[in-house]
């Protein structure tokens, strides 16, 4: 499988001054001065950041200030690939270093809502709940590796909970409330947490949605819980209410923990079984989070970050990991595209972001809607746009630089759940190119492998990462022997860490995701890339959504169908399937063009927007939809019955033909 062609020249490039001041730009000369090395590029300081963990950790820990007891060697004392075995001398804790970012002039968070004005949270105020919090759920005897499970929203109590949790030593969990209750049990129950909390509701397009029954079921289900604590309405008899937890003070005392202590632990989709249960660290996120938001980013005291999440996606996660480097997160509650698609750009303009990150989904209904966001708002703020969740499409870049803000930073990080972080993304040094990453993070060994385990440049090959990394998981949940954890990430290159996307590293030191490689399209023998498609299909006004699959079949056939959501007054008829055709074809290949073009109401995702691919496949295969997929993590669970209704008349029509 080739790369698709890109542009070749950039559609940013960044500040020579504002790049030789940036921390990226610091630590390398640093690194240079302590190690006494040239490292003339940046692909020298990649190649020593991966070949000697060793020196490169401990230096972004001194780089950042990292608050820690003990000594920073030896470095790891296993050699597996898992965020377990570092630094087994040293002790941290991930609150400890939240609160050294703190700022008296500026303030902590941004709390901001559909229907009222943003307010501002100074840092001792959110000291004060933290510290509250963390005094109560020590009163209530949580310890140390025991489990605090939320049920709640994008939210300051939110944020406050995780630091609270995580400065008791306690492991953090959360689901997000539009979360059915069989999908949040199937998590929750798995990790026996003493304190759940929980909230009454929740505000979305103009309406609020009551959660106060599944605030109730979920713990009723859930016997290990002693305390619950409910946000917002009085609670229940039996339970507590947020406002009586947050109102007797307390000094904040944060527990130090050994690095490899569990932090949070966060969910594999669930589409297709039981989700598992990712445990990362207190010592791995730290130092994953200041590396990838400090150097990365050149996030730093003063900016503000808002990027529009879930609770349910480790992006949320990353955002609090923000206040370690003194800015300040904007949390939002409600919908992006209420009262209009330009919500959340009106957003980042009232609370004057410096950062706004959202999804690639979102960028591109913003470019297809024809929205303006550097005419009708003030963004004189925003340096960075961030874009994940899914590849960016080729338009969408170029909308952002006509029709956002011309000398904006755009990056578009990609990595996963799985190591909380991306393995490839941005670097305020390095130009911007349609399509493509910037560079491989620092200290994160990634490469394209073809089948046969040979690394490649310039073309697609499996995304892998060949040494441990510090915020890869320590474990998962209820894994005594590791072998799920085995199963999950060495299946194919025993000892070798594989992600599940296509990936290219070019010949610049660029890299581009071309989509799930578990969900490949491989016909007549030839890979194909599901983004390609998407990005080609997308670029087509009258084309709202798609979904591509590539399903072998029972009888030995292979059927590619494209399922195609049309844009409104739009019909799917002959001439608009051979401009999709064409689109595909001249963007593509021939070989991309799909079998049929089929018009459905409307294309099922991930509760975090991840399209559908497997569990679809599975469906159109035949397969029971109880195994295929589960219903409670799917956006329009409604959609599936299309999809199984049209799985089985296919099975009917070949078996009688």
């Amino acid at each position: 499988m080739n790369p698709p062609e890109h542009q070749s020249g950039p559609l940013w490039s960044p500040d020579p001054r504002r790049a030789g001041d940036s921390a990226m730009a610091r630590f390398w000369r640093s690194t240079r001065e302590t190690e006494g090395l040239q490292l003339e590029s940046y692909d020298d300081l990649w190649t020593w950041s991966v070949d000697h963990p060793e020196r490169f950790w401990p230096l972004v820990g001194e780089f950042f200030g990292v608050r820690a007891g003990g000594a920073w060697t030896p470095v790891r004392d296993s050699s597996e690939l898992s965020g377990a075995g570092w630094f087994p001398e040293l002790s941290v804790n991930y609150t400890a270093q939240v609160f050294a970012g703190a700022s008296r002039d500026r303030p902590a968070l941004v709390i901001a809502h559909e229907d009222t004005p943003p307010v501002e949270m100074p840092w001792a105020e959110l000291r004060a709940q933290v510290g509250a919090v963390a005094a109560r759920l020590r009163s209530w005897g949580v310890r140390p590796g025991d489990r605090v499970a939320a049920y709640l929203p994008n939210s300051a109590e939110a944020v406050v909970a995780l630091l609270a949790t995580a400065a008791v030593g306690a492991v953090w969990s959360c689901c997000a409330p539009d979360y059915g209750v069989d999908a949040v049990v199937d998590r929750f129950a798995q990790i026996e947490p003493r304190v759940l909390l929980v909230t009454a509701g929740y505000s979305y397009a103009g309406r609020r949605a009551d959660r106060s029954d599944q605030a109730a079921a979920i713990a009723a289900r859930l016997p290990s819980v002693t305390h619950v604590v409910q946000v917002g309405d009085a609670p229940p008899k039996g339970w507590l209410s947020w406002a009586d937890v947050v109102g007797t003070p307390a000094d904040l005392v944060t527990e130090e923990v050994p690095f490899a202590h569990p932090l949070w632990i966060l969910y594999s989709s669930g589409t297709t079984g039981l989700p598992k249960g990712i445990v990362h660290s207190h010592g791995g996120i730290v130092l994953e989070h200041l590396k990838w938001l400090g150097l990365h980013n050149d996030m730093g005291p003063g900016d503000r970050l808002f990027w529009f999440s879930s609770t349910a996606w480790m992006v949320w996660n990353v955002t609090v990991s923000s206040l370690m480097l003194g800015a300040t997160v904007v949390v939002y509650d409600g919908s992006p595209t209420w009262p209009d698609k330009d919500a959340l750009w009106r957003l980042a303009a009232r609370t004057r972001a410096t950062y706004f990150g959202t999804s690639a989904g979102y960028l591109t209904a913003s470019q297809r809607g024809g929205l303006e966001p550097g005419r009708d708002h003030d963004l004189s703020a925003l340096r960075c746009v961030m874009s994940s969740g899914s590849p960016l499409p080729i338009p969408a870049w170029h909308w952002v630089y006509e029709h956002v803000k011309p000398d904006v930073w755009l990056d578009a990080p990609s990595g996963g759940t799985d190591v909380c972080t991306p393995y490839v993304g941005g670097s305020p040094l390095a130009p911007v190119h349609a399509g493509e990453m910037q560079c491989r993070l620092l200290g994160t060994r990634v490469e394209a492998w073809r089948e046969d385990g040979t690394p490649v440049i310039d073309e697609v090959g499996e995304l892998v990462v060949t040494a441990a990394m510090p915020s890869m998981p320590v474990m998962l949940w209820n894994d005594p022997n590791g072998r799920r954890y085995q199963d999950t990430y060495f299946d194919v290159f025993p000892g070798v860490w594989r992600h599940g996307d296509w990936l290219t590293v070019t010949g610049r030191g660029t890299a581009i995701v071309h989509g799930r490689s578990d969900s490949t399209i491989n016909r007549h023998g030839v890979r194909l890339g599901s983004a390609d498609i998407y990005t080609a299909v997308e670029g087509l006004p009258e084309v709202a959504d798609c979904l591509v699959i590539g399903a072998e079949l029972t009888d030995g056939g292979y059927w590619m169908p494209l399922f195609v959501v049309p844009a409104a007054c739009v019909a799917l008829d002959d001439a608009l399937r051979g401009r999709i055709n064409d689109a595909i074809r001249r963007s593509c290949s021939a070989r991309h063009v799909p079998d049929e073009i089929i018009e459905v109401p409307a294309v099922p995702h991930t509760l975090t927007g991840k399209r559908l691919e497997v569990p679809v496949k599975r469906l159109l295969q035949g397969v029971p939809p109880a195994r295929a997929v589960n219903a409670g993590v799917v956006d329009r669970p409604d959609v599936l019955d299309f999809f199984v209704r049209l799985g089985q008349e296919r099975h009917a029509n070949r078996g009688n033909a």
